[in-house]
């Protein structure tokens, strides 16, 4: 009897009491939301000796802006830019501008054939670069393009074929990770152990829609590839590297057209999912970043580790940091937050030391090809779902 009452008194005192009153503030207001500024680390760059490796490489195709960052990359490394192709004036115009001593050449065939010229670069318009590859590599050069490098899989069983007979390089450069240092240092990071084993990445690659400021090539997917296999090679690429992957496949795939009425055909957003025997990835992608925002698009990576998570805003911090290139790192030690504007890219580097000594710490082949195929089987098998 004694027992029961006590029982009853205790739940009716427990019921008079608040919210508030049943935890200790340690609990309430502390331990469950605590947050706190991370530790800021601003990167410095570290003493470089000078690239020992130097290549003499050319330029055919110059259809898309990426090709200054390929050019510069290049030039970092080692490379000595000789000569230019292209067959539209005032791309060209532009192009000797920024490089006034390059040479322009009458065609394709006087870079090609070129016996001095060890590389051959190309950002021309996408469905164009495979077979211009094909080209350089029979002609005993190696070869490195802009994303998409590759846009269908007849195109990537060619390609393939001809890199394996010729052994030229075939690099297609995934600006996204190659050309961004917050990239870089998450790919050291995690080299590090600093996250554990990588489990999952989440990669969202938005941009602009500028209409005006696009040729008609890039609205039709028969030429530019479709959403998935352009943009969406960059993603595929990161989910590879980031999770050590050297085989995946593609879970499912969507396109869309949502709003730009003015060309049926074209995909302003697309997502897809894939996965490793070891590790899952989520991509998505699109044409709505709002004029509102300073930059073309709000890059961001996630890549969780079973010790921790990195987190990337490649191009802008809307929270309110200058610049681009941040990188957020929370594991069971710490929480930091770094400004990689200063880390050194190396892949321009890279390339041409491979290009010289016939090695792969650029990219792997097998890497370089199964990014494209992964992102060319989605773009394939991809639902329209508007």
């Amino acid at each position: 009897m004694k027992r029961r009452n006590f029982i009853r008194q205790s739940a009716a005192s427990a019921a008079g009491l608040t919210a508030a009153e049943m935890f200790t503030p340690e609990v309430f207001g502390h331990s469950l939301h605590k947050t706190s500024y991370p530790e800021e680390i601003i990167l410095k760059p570290g003493r470089r000796v000078p690239p020992q490796a130097k290549i003499r490489f050319s330029v055919i195709g110059i259809n898309h802006s990426h090709i200054y960052g390929m050019v510069n990359a290049l030039r970092q490394g080692g490379g000595e830019l000789v000569s230019v192709y292209a067959k539209e004036a005032d791309l060209l115009k532009a192009f000797t501008k920024s490089y006034p001593n390059v040479k322009v050449a009458q065609s394709e065939e006087e870079i090609i054939g070129d016996s001095s010229i060890q590389l051959v670069a190309s950002s021309g318009i996408p469905v164009e670069r495979a077979p211009l590859g094909i080209r350089v590599m029979k002609a005993g050069k190696d070869y490195m393009a802009d994303k998409p490098g590759i846009v269908t899989l007849e195109q990537l069983k060619e390609v393939r074929k001809v890199q394996k007979e010729t052994k030229r390089i075939y690099s297609i450069m995934y600006s996204e990770r190659l050309g961004n240092p917050a990239s870089v240092q998450a790919g050291e990071l995690i080299k590090e152990g600093a996250i554990g084993k990588v489990v999952q990445t989440i990669g969202m690659g938005p941009h602009r829609m500028s209409p005006k400021t696009r040729p008609d090539w890039f609205f039709d997917p028969a030429k530019a590839g479709g959403i998935l296999c352009d943009i969406g090679s960059h993603q595929c690429d990161q989910f590879l590297f980031y999770t050590n992957s050297a085989e995946a496949e593609v879970n499912f795939a969507q396109i869309g057209n949502f709003s730009t009425v003015d060309y049926p055909n074209y995909q302003d957003f697309g997502d897809m999912s894939v996965r490793s025997p070891h590790a899952s990835g989520y991509i998505r992608i699109d044409w709505f970043t709002p004029g509102g925002l300073k930059t073309w698009g709000d890059g961001r990576t996630f890549i969780l580790g079973t010790d921790g998570y990195i987190e990337m805003r490649k191009y802008i911090d809307i929270a309110g940091r200058e610049g681009g290139n941040h990188l957020f790192l929370v594991n069971q030690k710490e929480t930091k937050y770094f400004n990689c504007s200063k880390v050194h890219m190396p892949y321009g580097e890279q390339l041409v030391s491979d290009v010289v000594n016939r090695t792969e710490t650029a990219m792997s082949q097998a890497h370089c090809f199964l990014a494209t195929e992964l992102a060319l089987k989605a773009q394939k098998m991809a639902k329209k779902i508007v």
